[in-house]
């Protein structure tokens, strides 16, 4: 599994790279003039970042037949003997319209936050087919390739990952994502509980079930995620990041004047608590008027961060 392809943002600069960096890379990067401009760069943003460079990169997946773009967010300082956490995100391609980069860089540079590294896995042209839940498809057969994305993961992007940016290990793995992303995300984590320590879950699709509505569908029976979660074990060390807005959307099956969306996330709160987790483990956010969109999920993205990855944590 080879890289095909480099773009390092650093700076207000745009900068074709085709190799990993190294320390001498950084410190030429330091003397290149702010007017270098190279073309046909997929991201062509101006704003200063000072504490995070982006490198994005495209390689091939044997286990999901396709090129897979991934952008990494890498701490521009960091003493080689520390080691950080690593942040997987799902749907990384919505980190480019918040923007993350300038989040990131914000929360680091003000030292409201320890410097990680995070990564923005782009979806696919199978979204609905590679997130979900791994052990069972939906009712449609959605989610089919969960396995597959899972593999991945662990196979193919986490290797990619500590031999490109020469990190061995980290200190702690955490894992998120939006709607069907997050889905995906906490379904990985919950499944491979021994690799992680938090999961962060922005309008999460926790409907995703085994039956339509009209063929006798059960809330307590049929939600993927809840079951797997009220049959799974208590692992301490595991926090939960939950994030809905009251504009998620406007669905109400149980006409309890609650729109599923909530419903759904503070059921698996309920699941979670049954199972052995408490207040100290579960952070639920619930945004007023927020939606079900990019806008919303970065306004929620600054407390996520803190929460995960502040200075008292």
């Amino acid at each position: 599994m080879g890289a095909n392809k480099y773009v390092v943002a650093y700076g207000s600069w745009i900068i074709g790279h085709v190799k990993p960096l190294t320390s001498h890379d950084l410190s030429t990067m330091n003397l290149l003039p702010k007017s270098i401009i190279f073309e046909n760069m997929a991201d062509t943003r101006r704003n200063v970042v000072s504490s995070v460079m982006v490198e994005q990169t495209i390689f091939f997946s044997e286990y999901l037949a396709r090129e897979v773009t991934v952008d990494v967010y890498l701490p521009v300082i960091r003493a080689v003997s520390v080691p950080m956490s690593l942040l997987l995100i799902n749907d990384g391609q919505d980190l480019l319209t918040m923007p993350f980069d300038e989040i990131l860089d914000g929360l680091i540079t003000k030292g409201e936050i320890e410097p990680l590294v995070c990564v923005g896995i782009h979806c696919g042209p199978e979204r609905k087919m590679e997130y979900g839940t791994a052990y069972s498809a939906d009712y449609k057969g959605r989610g089919a390739k969960a396995g597959l994305y899972t593999k991945f993961i662990f196979d193919e992007l986490m290797p990619y990952i500590r031999k490109t940016y020469d990190i061995p290990s980290f200190k702690h793995k955490s894992f998120a994502g939006f709607s069907l992303g997050a889905l995906s995300a906490l379904d990985i984590v919950w499944n491979h509980s021994s690799e992680f320590s938090k999961v962060g879950l922005f309008s999460a699709s926790l409907w995703w079930r085994r039956k339509g509505y009209e063929d006798g569908y059960d809330d307590e029976q049929d939600r993927l995620m809840h079951l797997q979660v009220r049959k799974g074990a208590f692992n301490p060390w595991l926090q939960f990041y939950i994030e809905c807005g009251t504009l998620d959307e406007v669905a109400d099956r149980n006409k309890n004047g609650v729109i599923d969306s909530i419903d759904d996330a503070l059921d698996l709160v309920v699941e979670l608590k049954a199972k052995g987790y408490t207040d100290e483990h579960i952070q639920y956010t619930e945004i007023e008027n927020g939606k079900h969109d990019v806008p919303t999920w970065a306004k929620a993205l600054p407390e996520f961060l803190k929460w995960g990855w502040g200075h008292l944590q």
